[in-house]
């Protein structure tokens, strides 16, 4: 049998409850008994009952989190750097991945929630089918919403700033000489998929260049491959640069490209989205924009701390300014020209 608190009080010369309330800080002990307990506890390797802990306290100390899926590199960065900023705080994570389907999301909610987690850190799925089960989680526990979110908001989110980054990679390839960009993206299921577009055909627009219809597929590095076969069946009216959805599609697309003869960056540029895993890996190294994810999940752990159940205040949307970081994959910019690039951080 484990070393219990009755042992520690029985070896500082106190009451149960006077090593219980030194032990737990809830309740002032004299410096004295303080130290003796503590010290008594240190002896005998004295560990806390964390179940106990948890329901006198009613929290577990513990923080759900669920991601469309962890194969993703943005994923797996995203989960790591929230960990870390929970494990600054005495923390645990629970990690969920929904597998990109709204019922299994809904189900993965329920699972953490029938586990006592103390809130709840979501990337929704699906911008409308995940509705429903977000905000049923958002009236039982704090919940913020990281990188996508759901439609109409209903919690508070975390993100990046689409706007900016499509205006740095498009004001990047279009200082460098580009008059006709292809965006390569993923079908519009998710909140960053739609932003994405629309913010590269804002940036489009603002830069005086011809966007040419776009092509959209799945954020994966196999769509990538298929979206560079198909702008190689177009032969001659084939665009001067390719800004991509994120950094699988575009280390997807220059693969292909170059398999079929096309010069990356002389013929065409890639611009890429995300920076992390891939870019650094792909060859030429990509131009892409950078997300600021330990920037993100800081603040996606903050507002959680803020968030209180029913609470009528407006949801909060934090869009965290990106960074463009300039590689192989683009040509240099034009005598005169301007990349584009900004840092900084926003609301919207």
């Amino acid at each position: 049998m484990g070393v219990t608190i009755h042992d520690v009080a029985r070896a500082a010369g106190v009451s149960v409850a006077s090593a219980s309330r030194a032990l737990s800080g809830r309740r002032k002990v004299t410096p004295e008994i303080a130290e003796r307990v503590s010290r008594a506890a240190a002896e005998l390797g004295y560990q806390p009952n964390a179940v106990a802990k948890a329901l006198r306290d009613r929290t577990t100390g513990t923080i759900g989190m669920i991601v469309p899926g962890i194969g993703n590199p943005f994923f797996t960065t995203i989960v790591e750097a929230v960990e870390h900023q929970l494990q600054e705080t005495g923390r645990d994570l629970l990690l969920c991945a929904s597998q990109y389907r709204p019922d299994v999301e809904a189900r993965r909610l329920e699972t953490l929630l029938a586990r006592r987690v103390d809130g709840l850190i979501i990337s929704p799925c699906d911008i409308e089918a995940s509705v429903p089960a977000v905000l049923n989680a958002a009236r039982r526990v704090p919940l913020v919403q990281v990188d996508r979110h759901i439609e109409g908001g209903g919690a508070d989110w975390v993100g990046v700033d689409d706007d900016s980054a499509l205006a740095q990679a498009v004001g990047h390839v279009a200082a460098g000489g580009a008059r006709t960009v292809t965006f390569v993206g993923s079908r519009l299921m998710n909140s960053s998929a739609r932003s994405r577009l629309s913010g590269f055909e804002r940036a489009a627009a603002r830069a005086g260049v011809n966007a040419t219809a776009p092509l959209l597929g799945e954020f994966t590095l196999e769509w990538g491959i298929e979206a560079g076969r198909l702008l190689l069946l177009d032969g001659e009216t084939m665009p001067d640069a390719v800004v991509c959805g994120n950094d699988e599609i575009a280390v997807g697309l220059v693969r292909a490209l170059r398999a079929g003869g096309v010069r990356v960056p002389d013929d065409m540029s890639v611009v890429g989205f995300d920076d992390v895993g891939h870019a650094t890996m792909c060859d030429p190294p990509l131009t892409t924009v950078r997300q600021p994810v330990e920037e993100m999940a800081a603040e996606a752990v903050r507002l959680l701390g803020q968030v209180r159940v029913s609470d009528p205040r407006p949801a909060q949307r934090i869009a965290i300014a990106p960074r463009l970081v300039v590689r192989e994959t683009s040509r240099p910019v034009a005598a005169g020209g301007a990349n584009g690039t900004e840092m900084g951080r926003g609301t919207a």
